[in-house]
């Protein structure tokens, strides 16, 4: 009985390994802007509310998808859903290489939104839920969330070491140095793209952690889901933990703007960030199994808001020094509030035959902030200009964190009046 046992862990472990991989390429190129936003600018001849207006966009058709995402996860094969969304992504990242225009750019961003939303995220959560036992949803996600970090700052710390040596070894520009970071995530995702369909068990993903009946009406579902607490209090969780992630997406040119520091000396800050996120992800979803999941994520919504508050304190003449410790802070306690607040979906008791569906209903109230925030920031930062504007902006969505941490004790409660 031993060895089943540890076969099966062992087959489990293996395939959330994929499930990492295939998570940590993906995005990285979507969202390069938070390691090379003002070369992007200067590659693609844009302005940064131009930019704001793309990532608006793909937010919104991520908000659209996530309901259709969680129906085609309790439908179709995850192994299919998110080889696709490689397939896809990389060829779009293949047109964004060629530095198209302003209009192009606007439709890759569109075809992007589809890959990682609509065909692939549901996929991934129901996938990583299904593989883990309820007593191990933290670490799983914990790992999930660490483990796809892992491989992102791997990647963004080979794709700083390319622009910088064919910025300032080779003498390349910035058009042509940008050209080769992005050939790098391209050829990554079209290279696991069939690995991943391959690796993945249908079985193992579909069936083997649920034997309820074929999915229902959807419609009946969907107000079923919504008429539960718990759901909305798990979207409020991941909605304020997830504000707090998007801050650091500006720490980029908030420091290269306001501290003068260089795009090389930011891009190196905002890596060593990167590498936060496996430590910060996988430590709070062991915790969180060990302890309480809903207890540690208020705690670390708190600390997270706390540390991002006082950010908007620094002065103008810190050293670069106390700026890379306090980004580090930031860095690990978001990366760790990501890397547990979707385990809460075990505390809502969601039937497996509509758990995608779920998911996609916590997905669409956690991360509205890719529609409203880079739109916020874009007029916060031209409406008050230098360090005002971001101070708003940071301390808003630290207050947010203090109303994330009340959802979590408040979810907690209920699964304990149920008990």
């Amino acid at each position: 009985m031993p060895k089943v046992v540890s076969d099966d862990l062992k087959k489990r472990y293996l395939k959330l390994a994929v499930l990492v991989i295939v998570a940590g390429i993906i995005y990285p190129l979507i969202y390069l802007r938070q390691n090379f936003e003002v070369s992007i600018l200067e590659a693609f001849d844009i302005t940064s509310k131009q930019l704001g207006q793309n990532y608006a966009m793909l937010g919104f058709i991520y908000l659209i998808s996530y309901i259709p995402s969680g129906w085609l996860a309790d439908r179709v094969s995850p192994r299919i859903l998110m080889s696709f969304s490689l397939f896809l992504a990389g060829g779009l990242g293949v047109w964004f290489a060629s530095m198209p225009s302003a209009n192009a750019l606007m439709l890759i961003f569109a075809g992007w939104g589809i890959a990682a939303g609509l065909t692939f995220w549901s996929a991934l959560i129901k996938a990583t839920t299904l593989l883990a036992k309820p007593e191990e949803q933290g670490r799983f996600f914990g790992i999930l969330d660490g483990g796809r970090g892992l491989i992102e700052a791997a990647l963004a710390s080979i794709a700083v070491g390319i622009f910088v040596y064919y910025t300032s070894d080779v003498g390349q520009d910035t058009t042509e140095a940008l050209r080769k970071v992005i050939w790098l995530y391209v050829g990554t995702m079209l290279l696991f793209a069939p690995i991943s369909y391959f690796m993945l068990d249908d079985h193992e993903l579909n069936n083997e952690a649920s034997n309820d009946e074929a999915p229902r009406n959807w419609i009946s579902d969907l107000k079923s889901i919504a008429k539960q607490e718990k759901i909305w209090l798990c979207g409020l969780c991941i909605l304020t933990g997830y504000q707090l992630f998007w801050a650091t997406y500006s720490f980029s040119a908030y420091m290269q703007n306001f501290y003068g520091l260089t795009a090389v000396t930011v891009a190196s800050i905002t890596v060593a960030k990167l590498w936060m996120r496996p430590i910060g992800a996988a430590a709070a979803g062991f915790a969180g199994d060990f302890f309480d999941r809903e207890h540690v994520l208020a705690g670390l919504l708190i600390l997270a808001s706390l540390a991002l508050g006082g950010l908007v304190f620094m002065p103008a003449g810190v050293g670069t020094v106390a700026l890379l410790g306090t980004v580090l802070i930031i860095g690990f306690l978001t990366y760790a509030v990501r890397g547990i607040f979707w385990s809460t979906l075990e505390s809502c008791k969601v039937s497996n035959n509509i758990k995608g569906l779920a998911i996609g209903v916590i997905s669409l109230v956690g991360y509205s902030p890719d529609i409203y925030l880079p739109l916020a920031s874009g007029y916060l930062f031209e409406a008050y200009p230098g360090k005002a504007g971001y101070s708003i902006y940071f301390g808003s969505i630290a207050v947010m964190g203090f109303i994330g941490a009340f959802a979590a004790w408040r979810l907690r409660y209920l699964v304990n009046l149920a008990k």
